[in-house]
C-alpha cells in the first residue's frame, strides 16, 4: 500500500512542478488507482504485486469512490459560491442599482414574490403602477397603508380634511399627534415611514369637476373611499372618460360593500348600479348613525386586495360583482351586477 501512496505523491509532485492544473493532477492519481484496481482484479490471490499494493481491490475501490465524492462535493460548493456572488458590473453602479429591485426590496417583498399568482413579474408590475386614492379617511387609511406596504410605486391621495380626534377610532393611518394636520400630509408621513421605496403624492384639496378628469388620467387605477354620493358620481364619470378601472367601497354602521367598475371592459359603472342618490335617512353618516371601528379596516383592506389583484392579474376580481359584508351577523353576500342600458355615463 505504501508503494501506491508513494507513487501517488510522486505524480502529484511532478504535476505541481510542471504547472498542471489540480484537475489534471487528480486525473493522474485516479489513473494510477484505476490501474492498481485492474491488477488486483486480474492477478490471482497471493500474487506479490497484490500483496505489496494492499492485498484486496475493495480497499482501492473505496479510496477512489471517497476521492470522487470529496472532489464532487468541493466542486459543487465552489460553483454555488460563484453563483451567489453578484455579477461583475461593467460600470461603476453598485449591485443595489442593478435590476428592478434592491436587495432590501427583495427581502421586503419576498412573501409576495413566492406567491405563484404574483411572483417577481407581479411585484415588478406593482412597482411600476400608480394608484390614486380618493379620501384619506376610514376606507382610505387601511387601503393606503397596504398599498404602500405592498410596494405600489406611486400612490396619490387627495383629501381636503384635517385629522380630528373623532377620526382616530377607525382611521388608523393617523395618530394622536396628527390631530389638526391635513389628512393627506399625515397619511403621506405614515406611508413614507412604512415604505421609503414608494412615491407618495398628497393633494390637499377637494376633488372638483375642474381637476377630476386630468388627475384620474395620470393614474392606472383609482380607489374611491369617499363618504358622499356627489364625489362618488364625479369619480365614476372621470374613470369612465379616462377608461380607468375604479374600485369603490362604502359603509354605514355595521355593513359595507365593495366592487370594481370598469365600463371600458364591459362591466357596469358605479352609476349603473346606483343611478340615484338614496334617501339620506337610509344611509346616515358616521357622525349621525355611528360606525363600527374595525369595519372600515375590513373594507379598506379589501380595496387594497382588489387593487393588488387588478395590477398583477392575480385571481378573479370583483368586476361585475358587488360584495356586501354584514359585520353584525358575520355574513357576506355577492350580487351579480350588469351594465344598465340607459346609464347616462357609460351608455
Amino acid at each position: 500500500m505504501a508503494i501506491v501512496l508513494g507513487l501517488a505523491a510522486a505524480l502529484w509532485g511532478i504535476g505541481l512542478a510542471m504547472g498542471f492544473p489540480r484537475s489534471y493532477r487528480f486525473a493522474m492519481i485516479a489513473t494510477l488507482l484505476a490501474g492498481v484496481i485492474a491488477l488486483h482484479l486480474i492477478l490471482p490471490d497471493g500474487h506479490p504485486i497484490r500483496q505489496n499494493t494492499g492485498g484486496e481491490p475493495e480497499l482501492w475501490i473505496f479510496v477512489v469512490a471517497a476521492g470522487f465524492f470529496t472532489y464532487g462535493y468541493a466542486f459543487l460548493l465552489s460553483a454555488l459560491r460563484v453563483r451567489s456572488k453578484p455579477a461583475a458590473c461593467e460600470s461603476d453602479q453598485s449591485s443595489e442599482d442593478q435590476g428592478p429591485f434592491s436587495d432590501t426590496e427583495l427581502t421586503r417583498y419576498a412573501r409576495h414574490i413566492v406567491l405563484r399568482e404574483i411572483g417577481g413579474a407581479g411585484q415588478k408590475a406593482l412597482k411600476d403602477a400608480s394608484v390614486l386614492v380618493i379620501g384619506a379617511g376610514g376606507l382610505g387609511a387601511p387601503a393606503l397603508q397596504y398599498l404602500a406596504a405592498a410596494g405600489v410605486g406611486t400612490i396619490g391621495v387627495i383629501d381636503d380634511d384635517v385629522v380630528d380626534n373623532s377620526n382616530l377610532q377607525r382611521q388608523v393611518i393617523h395618530t394622536d399627534a396628527s390631530i389638526g394636520m391635513a389628512k393627506v400630509q399625515s397619511a403621506a408621513k405614515a406611508m413614507n415611514a412604512l415604505n421609503p421605496f414608494v412615491t407618495v403624492k398628497p393633494y390637499q384639496r377637494r376633488l372638483t369637476p375642474e381637476i377630476a378628469a386630468d388627475l384620474v388620467a395620470e393614474y392606472d387605477l383609482v380607489l374611491d373611499g369617499t363618504d358622499n354620493f356627489d364625489t362618488r358620481y364625479l369619480v365614476n364619470e372621470a374613470c369612465v372618460m379616462a377608461r380607468k378601472p375604479l374600485i369603490s367601497a362604502a359603509l354605514t354602521q355595521w355593513e359595507g360593500q365593495i366592487s370594481e367598475y370598469a365600463s371600458h371592459a364591459g362591466t357596469p359603472c358605479y352609476q349603473c348600479i346606483f343611478p340615484e342618490r338614496p334617501d339620506p335617512s337610509l344611509v346616515p353618516s358616521c357622525a349621525q348613525g355611528g360606525v363600527l371601528g374595525p369595519l372600515p379596516g375590513v373594507l379598506g383592506s379589501m380595496m387594497a386586495v382588489e387593487a393588488v389583484k387588478t395590477l398583477t392579474g392575480a385571481g378573479e376580481g370583483l368586476r361585475g360583482r358587488l360584495l356586501i359584508y354584514d359585520a353584525l351577523y358575520g355574513e357576506t353576500r355577492i350580487i351579480t351586477v350588469k351594465p344598465r342600458p340607459d346609464c347616462p355615463i357609460c351608455d
